[in-house]
């Protein structure tokens, strides 16, 4: 059986799991970047459960992905909007969802697109090299050791 969390790991997808990658987290993102904003709207969305959407929402602002705007005083009532860290997954969420069109887009197409605002081009999630500006291709990436990596578990088995 798989552990609840990914203590003991240094990594930062494993990091970035234990914020995004239960069921249900992802989808909200989604609906936030879509413009959703209120608990009804996310429920109405995902059909998803009042107590299980309380619990990612919860996670979503403590992670500072989203920030809880109170809008109404009698009764309380919140939104939610992505804040400058939530609006950083935009490339990561697009290119899992380019992914997705790619490899289990069902016949009738794509079930969403991704428009440039200012200018209405296709967008495209891309690796990009900081130094030299190159698109680079999936087969031409290296992963490295970083500063933050302890001795690697596996080479030091």
């Amino acid at each position: 059986m798989l552990n609840r969390t990914y203590d003991g790991q240094v990594c930062s997808i494993a990091s970035t799991l234990e914020v995004l990658g239960e069921r249900w987290t992802l989808l909200i993102v989604r609906d936030a970047m879509l413009g959703l904003s209120r608990f009804d709207e996310f429920q109405r969305s995902l059909g998803i459960a009042r107590n299980v959407l309380t619990d990612r929402l919860k996670r979503l602002v403590e992670a500072g992905v989203l920030e809880r705007i109170e809008y109404q005083q009698r009764p309380p009532r919140f939104e939610y909007r992505l804040t400058a860290v939530g609006l950083e997954l935009c490339t990561p969420v697009v290119g899992l969802m380019h992914w997705g069109d790619r490899h289990l887009a069902g016949p009738d197409g794509l079930p969403r697109l991704t428009r440039h605002n200012a200018c209405g081009g296709q967008l495209h999630a891309e690796l990009v090299c900081e130094q030299c500006g190159a698109t680079v291709a999936d087969t031409d990436v290296e992963l490295q050791p970083g500063p933050g990596l302890r001795a690697d578990p596996i080479a030091a088995g």
